[in-house]
């Protein structure tokens, strides 16, 4: 009978409660800005993807800058500095920030018990969803003392999650919330975002061929003008 390395043994020994995979959840929940899919994430790369998944041009090109210059160092260990601030994927647990959930261990697998202590802590409106303001006391309670900088990345990401994903009802999901742990959520904005995009196209052919053509203003105002002969 062979016998196992102790090394490879120890590795293989998962603690309790713990998701793992051959790329962990931290990994897949950034994998999607990686539009190339080489390991390596630009700043020119996160602007994309904050793009696909629906955020204008400021908030996109705000996440790009704030993303990548606070992220790059960290999951470059020894290497010198550079001016494109890469991220690179297999060191994105490097990069985990203080004052969070503890959703991600620090090698970036995904903790179920944290997840469903969240909601067993501060959903107490509706069990399956957090209001604003129970996202305001849960960002609060993670917050550990004068990590300022554990502060800022904790409130952005989640605000930003929260502004695109509530509910017409103002809640945030659970389901919501567990896919943007994996990733597996802004694959689904992206090709909602796109199946969006492509309907109004069809649709405005549809209008060119029955005589109408269809025009979107800046200000998200529409209008149709009558072309052949029509008023």
């Amino acid at each position: 009978m062979a016998i196992e390395d102790s090394s490879s043994l120890s590795n293989s020994i998962i603690p309790e409660g713990i998701e793992n995979h051959d790329q962990n959840v931290l990994q897949k929940h950034v994998m999607f800005f990686d539009r190339n899919k080489d390991g390596i994430i630009y700043p020119s790369e996160t602007f994309q993807g904050f793009r696909a998944i629906g955020c204008g041009y400021l908030l996109s090109t705000v996440a790009a800058i704030f993303i990548n210059v606070g992220l790059s160092g960290k999951t470059r260990p020894g290497k010198s500095f550079s001016l494109r601030f890469p991220i690179e994927v297999k060191n994105i647990h490097m990069a985990k920030h203080g004052s969070d959930s503890g959703v991600y261990d620090t090698q970036g697998r995904f903790v179920p018990s944290k997840f469903e202590e969240i909601f067993a802590k501060h959903a107490k409106t509706y069990p399956n969803a957090l209001t604003s303001d129970e996202l305001k006391e849960f960002l609060k309670s993670n917050r550990e003392r004068k990590d300022y900088a554990g502060w800022l990345a904790g409130f952005t990401e989640w605000k930003i999650l929260y502004i695109l994903c509530k509910d017409d009802h103002g809640l945030l999901k659970k389901d919501i919330i567990r896919a943007a742990y994996d990733g597996s959520l802004f694959e689904r904005m992206a090709k909602e975002k796109e199946s969006k995009k492509k309907a109004e196209v069809v649709g405005t052919e549809m209008l060119r061929c029955d005589g109408w053509e269809h025009k979107k203003h800046r200000d998200g105002t529409q209008t149709m003008h009558g072309v052949g002969g029509h008023e």
